[in-house]
């Protein structure tokens, strides 16, 4: 099977990282996938947050924000501040970003301080949040090289990078890599979390108004492994 856009049902969209994209964070990419581009920084705080202080819990936190710029779907997109709060879909989104990037820090290792996960979307055409997380793990690592630099960091903190990837069925193919169009189409759509090491971190995956067997999820998760494994040579190779 041909897609729409030429790719075979394994392959990947083109991906790219640019590193410093937002010079003011301590680390940051701009990373794209197809016409999915996200801005992702990560800004770290010298303080954690008060509930850790109160629990005597050691170590640092790292903990993220998402959002989608107005301008980034064909129709404008109201802004979350403008509405008065965050919709639930966002906060899932940017929950499901730091139990990712969490899993992935040795939090002791970071000390007590706080990692600030920013993604904004400038422009969506399917897999935000999988190119938030891919992007956000090569940010954080940025960051915690500007910190060992500094001489903040006695050890690094980053265990394995984490990257994540959507795939789906659609038309009764098993396809890699949904944009906007495959997603729509879709009968069933699954979202992968893996760090480089081969662990999962986390799958969401639902039918949508339809079933899966276990040979087509295990079909899925053969492609998510194969992009997955594509993607974190990727991310080693902008963290250098």
């Amino acid at each position: 099977m041909t897609r729409h856009d030429g790719r075979t049902p394994s392959q990947l969209r083109p991906v790219t990282f640019t590193p410093g994209f937002a010079p003011n964070a301590t680390g940051s990419v701009l990373v794209s996938t197809g016409e999915t581009r996200v801005i992702c920084s990560a800004m770290v705080e010298e303080a954690v947050p008060r509930w850790m202080k109160e629990q005597q819990v050691t170590g640092g936190w790292v903990t993220a924000e998402y959002s989608m710029l107005p301008y980034s779907t064909l129709q404008r997109k109201q802004r979350d501040s403008s509405r008065g709060k965050v919709d639930g879909r966002a906060t899932e989104i940017q929950r499901l970003i730091g139990r990712s990037l969490r899993a992935a820090l040795d939090l002791d290792k970071l000390g007590q301080r706080t990692m600030w996960i920013d993604c904004d979307v400038l422009s969506a055409d399917g897999g935000t949040r999988t190119a938030s997380i891919t992007g956000a793990s090569v940010a954080a690592a940025l960051a915690c090289r500007k910190l060992m630099a500094d001489g903040k960091l006695k050890q690094w903190p980053i265990k394995q990078l984490v990257t994540a990837v959507s795939v789906g069925i659609v038309h009764g193919v098993a396809l890699l890599d949904l944009c906007y169009v495959e997603d729509r189409d879709a009968a069933v759509d699954l979202n992968v979390v893996m760090t480089e090491g081969g662990q999962f971190v986390e799958v969401q995956g639902s039918g949508e108004e339809s079933t899966f067997s276990e040979a087509e999820l295990n079909t899925m998760l053969d492609l998510a492994r194969g992009g997955i494994g594509e993607l974190v040579g990727m991310q080693r190779a902008v963290i250098g």
